[in-house]
């Protein structure tokens, strides 16, 4: 277990740790209600490549992934060459490229998985988060072959839908990243 803490907080793998501290807290936001999955990066996914996939998942997938493999690399290597320096920057490197693709292996995965946003359009859902207003709200979407998605919407006008309302999903924001409801 020492030996973990001071991979951990070593070269190369503390630039990681750090990142992972941060995408963890970002993430516990997301979870209370707070921010938002698309908060980071207010462009489009697929016009980074990402298909439906929101540029916070993939970053938080190549951090994640690059700390797995700067721990695995530390753990192995650290202690092989006398110059700490070394070592350090070549697990570096070789956690950025893994991670890098890591990720781009993964994405087509994960969108096979996300339903396309336009075919949610017209469907019923349920409010997930403690309000729906016109800047901020989540809820649940059963799509047509059964599953359940958890997707950013927003209300305008109208009074704010709390969680457990039902509305339909009227239009999709392409530019902003989340659905239009109406109750």
């Amino acid at each position: 277990m020492d030996r973990l803490l001071v991979a951990a907080f070593s070269f190369p793998a503390v630039v990681f740790t750090f990142l992972l501290v941060v995408v963890a807290g970002y993430w516990l936001l997301v979870a209370l209600g707070v921010s938002s999955v698309d908060a980071v990066g207010a462009a489009d996914p697929e016009a980074f490549g990402l298909g439906r996939v929101p540029l916070s998942v993939a970053l938080s997938m190549v951090t994640v992934l690059a700390w797995v493999t700067s721990m695995a690399g530390d753990l192995v290597l650290g202690s092989a060459e006398p110059s700490p320096l070394f070592p350090g920057v070549a697990v570096l490197v070789v956690a950025l490229a893994a991670a890098v693709i890591g990720t781009r292996f993964t994405i087509p995965v994960l969108n096979a998985l996300l339903p396309a946003r336009l075919d949610l359009v017209g469907t019923d859902c349920v409010v997930r988060t403690g309000r729906v207003d016109g800047s901020f709200g989540a809820a649940e979407v059963t799509t047509a072959d059964g599953r359940t998605v958890l997707v950013q919407v927003r209300q305008a006008g109208e009074r704010p839908l709390r969680t457990g309302a039902t509305a339909r999903i009227a239009e999709y924001d392409r530019r902003g990243g989340f659905f239009w409801i109406t109750a």
